[in-house]
């Protein structure tokens, strides 16, 4: 009993597997389609049994010649042939059930992780998100495409097979009858063994590819601080912790499926034994005899084959639950209001009010963490506004809840007369140009990560803007120009490069407000100089809020806010707040102590 599954993770695992059969019925039809077709093989294979008897019966114990028998021997063939046909048709089936659920899932993953925002795949760790897409969702298809039809196959085959052995030979119908629970049974008991180290099989796939994804993305700065090494060791080590859970799986796998051979195995050879001593005793015919026994073997395979997809249904029980999780993630609150917004220039933004706080962890009992605790910020309109404070004072959420990344939680935004709440996230988003620190490039042209949208290209806004970003002339060096294609995250371009391409999407978006990380940071001088430059002239007749951590990007801001805990602590041009001797005076000191 000490062995025995708890009460809670048997419901667990029942809600895990009632959520796998829900799934399911999104392709039914083919599902359907793929068991009755295994169902009418299994049919024709009961009656090619049955020639393949009288083949056997006539030549080896009637001494008939070969010739009687052709007749037999064409219909085995042509029975073989159609049943090829149907075992075809049936895994074309399986595969596009398979192939669909997996499409289907994947969009809605997609859909639900880009429903969620910005604010949560920052959150996240991107290898455990793609572990989870990509690994998870193959583990589920197998449940679905081999799983579920054999199961179905595991109970009308053999049912098949005893409704003709019983006339022929009662005995063998009634081994066959009692000793088929055993495999089913035996295969529960090992599974449940095996349910629990699947489960941690996939949590330390998802650590290890969360941990390598992540130690990738940073491998330039660990070699900086000597630290790759270390890195690599403890990758190797959670490999191995991988690669030995793997094992443990293994073997548990390998011994389920002997016990299931051995019992068949066993029960085969009961049956081959009955009949043996009643054809001596002549108490059954050896046609019926041949029959039975040619059966016997096809009875279990059924039931062996469903032992051996049982583990497609442990890896799926084992993926599933990191996938339920992401699909149950609440989406941020939707608001619902005007799709459009009419701007004839750049707007007036006054922020009144702003309370955000972010929730405890799942599980955890402590109380929310505040961060904006009744901001209060006007944004002018066409002017240039640096936001600045310590780390942790709140300027990215506050530039998130601006865009509209972060719902709003209390106070109100107001974009001249209109208030933010009534807009629709896409009706104001509309309006909004963003230039991160770090912008992502994606998969393909120049030309689409500039332009953002690859059915609706201008070429002569696509070369304006990429001449006001400075990045015309090195586009124009490339052998394919703007349909040069670069690499996830901008491979094949340098920093500066990557930065003139997202500056060059929002002179080519045109929008009247601006929000900006330091785009100049953490670029070589003669980039940082272009990049100032264009932003600069970006700036103009926009409202700008740029999050600054350089001198010259405060020094040459109209209007300049500091943000303290939450709160707005001063504000105003430089030189008024540097003759304050306040806290902007404090961080201004510090900035130029470290040379930025």
């Amino acid at each position: 009993m000490a062995n025995s599954p708890a009460p809670q993770d048997k419901a667990h695992t029942r809600t895990l597997d009632l959520w796998l059969r829900a799934r399911g019925k999104s392709v039914k039809s083919p599902l359907n389609i793929a068991v009755a077709l295994g169902g009418m093989n299994g049919f024709f294979l009961i009656a090619q049994c049955w020639l393949l008897a009288h083949v056997l019966n006539d030549t080896a114990i009637n001494h008939h010649p070969l010739a009687s028998v052709w007749g037999y021997i064409a219909g085995i063939v042509g029975l073989f042939l159609f049943r090829a046909g149907l075992n075809f048709a049936q895994l074309r089936f399986t595969f596009e059930a398979g192939a669909r659920l997996r499409s289907d899932l994947r969009s809605q993953l997609f859909e639900h992780i880009n429903n969620l925002g910005p604010a949560f795949s920052r959150a996240q760790r991107s290898g455990a998100i793609a572990t989870e897409v990509v690994d998870g969702v193959e583990a589920l298809e197998k449940y679905f495409s081999l799983y579920l039809p054999q199961m179905q196959l595991a109970i009308i085959i053999p049912a098949a097979i005893l409704v003709f052995v019983f006339p022929f030979d009662w005995v063998s119908g009634l081994i066959l009858a009692i000793t088929a629970p055993l495999l089913p049974v035996f295969m529960m008991i090992i599974g449940k063994q095996t349910e629990k180290l699947n489960q941690e099989q996939w949590q330390s796939l998802a650590r290890m590819g969360a941990h390598f994804f992540d130690m990738i993305e940073g491998l330039t700065t660990l070699k900086l601080f000597g630290a790759a090494r270390r890195e690599a060791q403890f990758i190797g080590k959670i490999a191995d912790d991988y690669r030995l859970q793997t094992m443990k799986v293994l073997r548990v796998a390998f011994l389920s499926s002997m016990v299931l051979e051995f019992l068949a195995a066993l029960s085969i050879a009961m049956v081959a034994v009955y009949v043996g001593f009643r054809l001596m005793y002549g108490d059954i015919h050896y046609l019926n005899g041949i029959f039975v026994l040619l059966l016997a073997p096809e009875f279990y395979l059924p039931l062996r084959s469903m032992g051996t997809q049982f583990h497609a249904r442990m890896d799926a029980l084992g993926a599933v639950e990191p996938i339920i999780d992401l699909l149950n993630t609440p989406l941020p609150p939707q608001r619902s209001g005007l799709n459009t917004l009419s701007l004839n220039a750049a707007p007036t933004i006054r922020l009144e009010h702003i309370h955000f706080a972010y929730p405890a962890p799942t599980g955890s009992s402590a109380p929310p963490t505040p961060v904006l605790q009744g901001l209060n910020l006007t944004l002018t309109a066409q002017t240039q506004t640096a936001l600045v404070g310590a780390s942790g004072a709140g300027k990215t959420t506050l530039s998130q809840i601006l865009m509209g990344f972060i719902p709003l939680q209390s106070g109100e935004i107001w974009i001249n007369d209109t208030a933010l709440s009534s807009l629709t996230p896409a009706a104001w988003q509309a309006h909004v140009a963003w230039l991160p620190q770090n912008p992502s490039l994606f998969h393909g042209t120049l030309a689409e990560n500039i332009a953002m949208n690859p059915a609706d290209i201008n070429l002569q806004a696509l070369h304006e803007a990429a001449a006001a970003a400075h990045a015309l002339e090195f586009i124009e060096r490339l052998p394919q120009g703007f349909n040069t294609l670069v690499g996830d995250r901008g491979q094949g371009l340098s920093g500066g490069e990557i930065q003139r391409i997202a500056l060059a999407r929002a002179f080519y978006k045109n929008a009247p407000v601006l929000i900006l990380d330091e785009p100049s940071a953490s670029l070589d001088l003669e980039s940082e100089q272009l990049i100032t430059e264009a932003v600069a002239r970006l700036s103009v007749g926009r409202t700008v809020l740029v999050i600054a951590h350089r001198l010259a990007t405060i020094e040459h801001s109209a209007h300049i806010a500091v943000l303290d805990r939450g709160h707005i602590t001063e504000q105003g041009t430089h030189a008024a707040l540097i003759a304050r001797h306040g806290a902007y005076a404090e961080l201004y000191r510090q900035y130029r102590s470290a040379g930025l």
